[in-house]
């Protein structure tokens, strides 16, 4: 997959059994601020919640791309189709022609516990390999036991490696 390639991952909607993840787009700041509003969401990234007008300068800045044209941001809002309400967000940094991606996933607190963010690690990641990402990465803080079993989910393993206080997950898919 090459940049260009990585572009067009970046753009298409994916559909799973119950979810659909969305290419972000300016416009879903104002929901998502709601979404995220929960200062219990950064218990292990740090930070706090943004308002709707930070979230939305946030969201110009992603969907303008990476200044790096090596580098491909996917990022997608995270619908779930029976409530017809956005509960979260996954994203993707793609490099090395599209043979590595970076993936994170946030779902807000009103919709976890309820697989969503299975769900949508295991749709990122299906695409990422699908379109030749064969190295797919995810930095879980050690104390996250929700967030590593949805990276386990994925198919992602712990390594040895600490980075940022996060250990650092892979999948490594085969030619």
């Amino acid at each position: 997959m090459s940049a260009g390639a990585g572009s067009g991952v970046a753009a298409r909607t994916v559909r799973t059994s119950r979810l659909d993840l969305v290419p972000l787009a300016v416009a879903h700041a104002e929901e998502m601020a709601g979404v995220l509003a929960d200062p219990a969401l950064h218990t292990f990234i740090g930070g706090a919640p943004l308002t709707a007008p930070a979230l939305r300068a946030r969201y110009e800045r992603l969907t303008a791309g990476s200044p790096d044209p090596a580098t491909v941001w996917g990022n997608w809002v995270v619908r779930l189709r029976t409530e017809d309400r956005l509960t979260g967000t996954v994203q993707a940094t793609v490099t090395e022609d599209g043979r590595v991606a970076e993936v994170a996933w946030v779902i807000g607190v009103e919709w976890q516990g309820r697989g969503i963010a299975r769900e949508a690690a295991e749709g990122l990641v299906a695409l990422l390999v699908e379109h030749g990402a064969r190295t797919i990465v995810a930095h879980v803080h050690p104390d996250h036991t929700a967030s590593a079993a949805v990276a386990h989910a994925a198919g992602l393993t712990p390594t040895d490696r600490v980075e940022d206080g996060e250990t650092r997950w892979e999948r490594r898919v085969s030619d």
